[in-house]
């Protein structure tokens, strides 16, 4: 008797959707179980949810559980761009427009978080038109204004790692915190620079579009197969290259070291920092990642400090989701994160868009 042969192919592809799924399902779960503590202290967040800190979700604005914040939505505007700049190039012929879709797109986040929902009149289709984006959940001001000059990055030019156009002195995480999907359509030195670049339309500081970028190619890697541990350290070699980058670099070996040190510990986490600039979100959510192998305990680590609690654990998300898939995340956690069905919905949208450059 023959069994029937696998088909590689098809296993390679089902993989890819579920990495695509994990990450962007994995940075909302994170950034919901962090959103309504991230500006308590350890201390505080002990005193309120007991010693082991926030254990699942907790009840947000009006009590709401399982709200996302600017993390998630810029995400998601972020793969709306990339998936109709693709579209574009695909249909069309038609290459090199990502980074002013990109900006368009950030605009069209803009526009969430000063109306109470979408304008009237024929729906697009598009994320604007989901009436639970339009929600202003403690976005960073760098966003806010960055968006606001309506710059869009040459995405030809090299990255030398001098301060860019918009906000120069800014390395706020709102770069990294958005730039997963770059390493989900992308070769990593591809989505490193695309990252970087897209870092550039709100925040100018080397230090924060190298975080962004090296966000998105430790995903890209992870994706092509890597562990997360070999992934970091190809990044490391890969920010080598660029002038500048000296203290993105110092933040992932920092979190490299505390996770090789033994048992992850709260501790830890608060030794990389708060969170509230790039390189240390980007440091905390590697560590936390690479720390614990639980996937449910790394999401938890990743929130249960003192700082920007949602953007760690978003980072964090995108990390341990790209890594396992979307079936390894807490089931219940995913089926209670807001907006659920559409993190899931485009996703698999993003997945078939750039499935064959993947297999």
């Amino acid at each position: 008797m023959s069994w029937p042969q696998k088909n590689p192919t098809l296993e390679a592809a089902a993989v890819y959707r579920a990495r695509v799924r994990g990450c962007l399902l994995g940075g909302a779960v994170g950034d919901a179980l962090g959103y309504p503590i991230e500006f308590l202290s350890l201390d505080r967040i002990r005193t309120v949810h007991g010693e082991r800190g926030v254990t699942g979700f907790v009840p947000g604005a009006q009590g709401a559980m399982g709200l996302i914040s600017d993390d998630t939505q810029m995400t998601l505007f972020t793969v709306e761009a990339l998936i109709h700049a693709h579209a574009r190039e695909r249909i069309r012929g038609i290459s090199g427009a990502w980074a002013q879709m990109l900006r368009e797109a950030y605009e069209r986040w803009l526009k969430t978080q000063s109306r109470p929902g979408p304008e009237q009149g024929a729906p697009t289709g598009g994320l604007i038109d989901e009436p639970w984006l339009y929600a202003r959940r403690a976005p960073g001001n760098a966003c806010l204004s960055g968006v606001a000059q309506a710059y869009t990055p040459d995405p030809w030019l090299a990255l030398d790692g001098k301060p860019g156009q918009v906000n120069p002195d800014s390395k706020g995480c709102g770069t990294v915190m958005r730039s997963a999907p770059f390493g989900l359509i992308n070769s990593a030195e591809g989505a490193f620079d695309m990252a970087a670049r897209g870092a550039q339309i709100t925040h100018g500081h080397p230090t924060g579009y190298y975080a962004a970028g090296a966000l998105a190619a430790t995903v890209a890697y992870v994706v092509k197969g890597d562990s997360l541990e070999g992934a970091v350290v190809r990044t490391l070699r890969l920010l080598a290259r660029h002038p500048g980058h000296e203290e993105t670099t110092a933040a992932l070996e920092k979190a490299l070291d505390l996770a090789a040190q033994g048992p992850p510990t709260a501790g830890n986490v608060e030794n990389l920092g708060a969170g509230w600039v790039a390189e240390q979100a980007l440091a905390i959510g590697v560590y936390c990642a690479l720390a614990e192998p639980d996937v449910r305990a790394a999401l938890l680590l990743s929130v249960n400090h003192s700082g920007d609690s949602d953007s760690t654990g978003s980072i964090c998300g995108n990390l341990v989701g790209a890594v396992h898939g979307d079936v390894r995340l807490p089931h219940e956690w995913v089926e209670q994160v807001e907006g659920r069905a559409r993190i899931a919905a485009i996703a698999d949208d993003l997945a078939a868009e750039f499935l064959h450059q993947w297999l």
